[in-house]
């Protein structure tokens, strides 16, 4: 399997028969838009189209269970405006590129502080 790109608000897709399967719920689902496919032909509100930029920031959600888990390997991009919910700190932080039993492994530094500090740095809700 090749890699995906998740899209972001504002950033232009150019849209074929072999990605609309991927994007094709972003673009008429969440974003509205009358989709459909005529004579191998893409039309985007009953016009032909090549492009689409879009409207909003999405995420690949992942479950916690991997094997098991109904998540965006299973419905798709998720738009921003549908999570309900942010991570309150970091259990744990491996780093991909090392061994399991190599030095430096676990990312000791990460573990319990704030995954998202930008977001919420004006906004403490009684976690510090």
């Amino acid at each position: 399997m090749s890699a995906f790109w998740i899209p972001k608000r504002g950033v232009t897709l150019h849209v074929t028969l072999n990605n609309l399967p991927l994007y094709g719920r972003c673009i008429e689902t969440y974003e509205g838009n009358k989709l459909q496919v005529k004579d191998g032909v893409i039309y985007i509100n009953d016009k032909p189209s090549e492009y689409y930029t879009f409207k909003y920031d999405y995420y690949w959600m992942m479950g916690d269970n991997r094997d098991r888990s109904l998540d965006s390997r299973y419905w798709g991009f998720v738009p921003e405006d549908h999570i309900v919910g942010s991570p309150m700190f970091i259990l744990v932080s491996l780093d991909a590129e090392r061994s399991l039993t190599e030095s430096g492994k676990i990312r000791w530094d990460r573990i319990l502080k704030d995954p998202n500090p930008d977001k919420t740095a004006g906004n403490k809700k009684g976690w510090d």
